[in-house]
């Protein structure tokens, strides 16, 4: 099922702006746009650059806008739409196709009977973005113009444009120097012609995707400079845009991003299952997309050192995030060797017990408010140890992993302690979000669940029951965290709601029980240790299947429940509102499928429940997956493009399905 649209899509300016195109350099930077090549939101640019990588995140090329000169007529191939309303100018209506072309955009624009290809990529491990201008057909050559859009500013639109700016010829390149007095140059190049340099301000682009989003829907930027060439049949023009100090033609490099694209289908077939049919063509295109997620985060300590981006264009690494993401990107495609680093990078961080929530976009020190992150870090090393029978790792960890569990037993940050009286991890405290459900508006935490939580503790149970098994592989004694386990599957039992037939949302809350229909009950079916009798499996399935499940994923809180949103939008306040109390989530999706094989031996529904995701990838981020959807009908993408546990969980979810076998 490849991507591509042709010119059905030409016609409606706004419908090619909704399909949104994503590239990266595997240490945090990337590039990205609309089909339509307009601005969209103020994250687009063709490079952002991830000058501390994987963060530190600014926007340096923020586009490119072509004309065309053939045979008396000008073309414009790029667009632009204005504050008032304006659309110039309006080179999406020379858009004969889109398409991706592995990872790689590929637009062919047709002026006259001058047919011109376009393709842009990422050099792998540096901050370069290359443009690619192939005069595919025409009578005679063409001259082509480049007007470079630039800026130099953090990758979340404040406002503040890189102006002044100045730009310094030097032969065939200029340097670019804005924005603050210690900020990287940007270097542009083209391989041929001429080059006018400016700068002019162009101001009020308009941004229809934040004004959807209650964000600031207008920005500056600076014109550097124009680049001018002929460009003859059968010849290419290359542009390079670089936040490198000496960025050349010689590290091109689109051979080497499409036979990356090869070994990674081709390491990811390999790992299959003997014998396994062919796969859906969107699986293919999911294994591509994993990719974009897995970064370097280099340090003095650990030079190789790695993480994962938890979603484009905005978020950044999360602890979180990529231990539930480490299965899907990482060991189901067959690259065990990325996924060793990061769990030993984020060994390095653990602190009184606890894995970073996140590392924010900065020098800032880790963020450690996090219940779960930490516990999900055993299910990672169970499933790294699973697919790779490394004990080396296991035996480097083991120290770590002990000591997180008696940080757990005496208490770290934000009460986060094993109640003795029956076995389960409690935390919270007021103006903290601690779970998943992290949504905080003016320091109000929309869903605070402060007591325990029925999904941190079947991890809490997976944990420790982990722990028994790595004990027992590296012949260390198990005895203790055989207690603890049975003491928390024996305090589990309190989660059973029998008024509602399902389990409690949370345990012992300011407020006493929670008994909301939630889906993290879920994880107390599809964790490796069910923590619940076979009869309260199926009804927990039942459950949220009836009231939860939707064509992408799960709803947050079941509609019935009062507090339920159906719809994702508006400003911070309305969409945070909506976060997590009914707004769809594509990573859970993952939990589900694995408790409804558990519960129903059925590989044949359990892919029915997946198949739509693969409809899913030729709208709004190609070839990916969004974070979230509305609640209600019909299920509109919102949120991030791109999410990595989105994308991973449902590329986890098809090897399980694939790998199933029912039980007699």
């Amino acid at each position: 099922m490849p991507i591509r649209f042709g010119r059905e899509i030409a016609e409606d300016l706004s419908v090619l702006e909704s399909r949104e195109w994503l590239v990266t350099n595997g240490i945090g930077g990337y590039g990205s746009g609309s089909a339509a090549g307009s601005l969209t939101r103020g994250y687009h640019g063709l490079l952002v650059a991830a000058l501390s990588p994987p963060v530190d995140r600014r926007v340096m090329l923020v586009k490119v806008d072509e004309q065309v000169s053939y045979r008396g007529i000008v073309y414009d191939l790029g667009t632009n739409r204005w504050v008032g309303g304006s659309i110039s100018p309006e080179g999406y209506k020379n858009i004969q196709s889109f398409e991706l072309e592995g990872s790689v955009p590929l637009w062919t624009f047709a002026c006259g009977d001058a047919l011109i290809e376009k393709r842009i990529w990422m050099q792998q491990g540096k901050n370069t973005t290359f443009v690619s201008y192939k005069l595919f057909s025409a009578t005679e050559p063409v001259t082509l113009s480049i007007s470079a859009i630039v800026d130099n500013r953090i990758f979340h639109n404040t406002g503040q444009v890189a102006w002044p700016a100045n730009i310094v010829s030097q032969g065939d390149q200029i340097r670019v120097i804005s924005g603050p007095a210690d900020a990287r140059p940007l270097i542009l190049q083209a391989s041929s012609g001429s080059i006018v340099t400016g700068p002019d301000l162009y101001t009020n682009f308009y941004l229809p995707a934040e004004t959807v989003r209650g964000l600031r829907d207008s920005d500056d930027h600076v014109h550097a400079a124009t680049f001018t060439a002929m460009l003859a049949p059968g010849a290419t023009l290359n542009f390079l845009a670089s936040a490198e100090d000496a960025p050349s033609f010689a590290d091109l490099s689109l051979d080497q991003r499409k036979a990356q694209d090869k070994s990674l289908l081709d390491n990811w077939q390999k790992n299959r299952i003997a014998g396994a049919a062919p796969a859906p063509d969107w699986i293919e295109q999911l294994i591509l997309a994993a990719d974009q997620f897995v970064v370097n985060r280099p340090s003095a300590n650990q030079p190789n050192g790695k993480s994962v981006i938890a979603g484009y264009h905005w978020f950044d690494d999360w602890g979180r995030d990529t231990m539930v993401s480490l299965p899907g990107l990482a060991l189901v495609p067959g690259r065990a060797s990325d996924a060793a680093p990061i769990l030993r990078t984020f060994a390095r961080f653990v602190s009184q017990g606890m894995l970073p929530n996140r590392f924010p976009d900065g020098p800032d020190q880790p963020l450690y408010n996090t219940i779960d992150a930490t516990l999900w870090y055993f299910q990672a090393i169970r499933s790294y140890h699973n697919a790779t029978g490394d004990d080396s790792i296991l035996n480097d960890l083991y120290p770590v992993l002990a000591g997180i569990i008696d940080w757990h037993m005496q208490g770290t940050r934000f009460q986060i302690k094993v109640d003795p009286a029956d076995g389960l991890l409690r935390g919270g405290q007021q103006g903290v979000q601690l779970t998943w459900m992290d949504a905080i508006v003016n320091n109000v935490v929309i869903t605070p669940r402060i007591g325990k939580p029925v999904e941190v503790n079947a991890l809490w149970y997976n944990a420790l029951t982990a722990m028994v098994a790595f004990s027992k592989k590296l012949a260390k004694p198990a005895g203790k965290y055989q207690s603890l386990a049975s003491a928390a599957l024996t305090g589990f039992d309190r989660f059973w709601n029998p008024a509602k037939g399902y389990c409690f949302d949370v345990l012992d809350g300011p407020n006493g029980n929670e008994d909301l229909l939630r889906p993290n009950q879920l994880f107390a079916v599809s964790l490796p240790d069910s923590p619940l009798s076979a009869d309260r499996q199926r009804a927990v399935v039942e459950s949220c299947s009836h009231a939860l499940l939707t064509s992408y994923g799960l709803r947050s809180l079941a509609p019935t429940e009062a507090a339920y949103q159906g719809f994702y939008g508006g400003d911070q306040a309305h969409r945070d509102g909506a976060y997590h109390q009914g707004t769809v989530w594509a990573w859970l999706l993952g939990a589900f499928i694995d408790a409804h094989l558990r519960v129903f031996q059925d590989k044949d529904a359990a892919m029915q429940i997946l198949t739509p995701i693969g409809d899913h990838l030729s709208g709004v981020g190609l070839k990916t997956v969004s974070e979230i959807f509305d609640g209600d009908a019909p299920f509109a993408p919102k949120g991030c493009i791109a999410q990595a546990w989105s994308v991973a969980e449902a590329i986890r979810s098809f090897d399980q399905i694939e790998r199933f076998q029912p039980k007699a």
